[in-house]
C-alpha cells in the first residue's frame, strides 16, 4: 500500500499536526489508567479499521506489559473473560462513541452510568478525549492511507 500523503512532512500542516499530536501526548499524562488507553485506543482503532493506529497500540501495550490474549481478545471483550468491570465499562463507552451515527442517542445512558461507576468526573474526562482524539487520529490515516507494520515502540513520544 503506498501512502497518498505524509502529512508529517507537509509544511502546511505543520504547524497543526504539532499541536495535535501534542494533545496526544498530553493524554497520556491523564489519570486514565495507561492499560485502559490502550486498550480503548485498541479497541476504537479496529472498530474505524485503522491500521496503522492497530499496529501502534498493539505494540505500544504489549511493550507495557500486556498480555498477547488480552490484545486477541479486544475485538471480542463482551464474551472475554480478562477485562476488569472497569475495562469493560470504557470499551462500551469507547465502541458508542466511536459509532455515534448507528445510534440515535449517540452514548446511552446505561454506558454511560456503567463507565461513571468506574471513573470520577477526571477519569471520564480523559476516556471521552481520548475516544475523540482516536476517532480523530484514525481519519487522518485512513484518508492517506497510512501503511501499518514498521511502527515502533515509542516512535511518537
Amino acid at each position: 500500500m503506498d501512502t497518498r500523503l505524509n502529512y508529517f512532512a507537509t509544511p502546511a500542516a505543520g504547524e497543526a499536526l504539532k499541536h495535535f499530536m501534542s494533545a496526544g501526548k498530553v493524554l497520556k499524562d491523564m489519570p486514565l489508567p495507561a492499560t485502559t488507553q490502550e486498550l480503548v485506543a485498541l479497541r476504537v482503532s479496529q472498530i474505524n479499521g485503522c491500521a496503522a493506529c492497530i499496529d501502534m497500540h498493539t505494540k505500544e501495550a504489549a511493550a507495557a506489559g500486556e498480555s498477547p490474549v488480552r490484545l486477541n481478545l479486544v475485538a471480542a471483550w463482551r464474551e472475554a473473560t480478562v477485562f476488569t468491570e472497569a475495562e469493560r465499562a470504557a470499551l462500551a463507552l469507547a465502541e458508542q462513541g466511536t459509532r455515534v451515527a448507528d445510534a440515535a442517542a449517540g452514548v446511552s445512558d446505561e454506558v454511560w452510568t456503567r463507565a461513571a461507576r468506574h471513573y470520577d468526573e477526571e477519569q471520564l474526562t480523559a476516556l471521552v478525549m481520548l475516544v475523540s482524539f482516536m476517532n480523530a487520529v484514525n481519519r487522518l490515516n485512513i484518508i492517506t492511507q497510512q501503511p501499518a507494520g514498521e511502527y515502533r515502540v515509542g516512535q511518537f513520544h
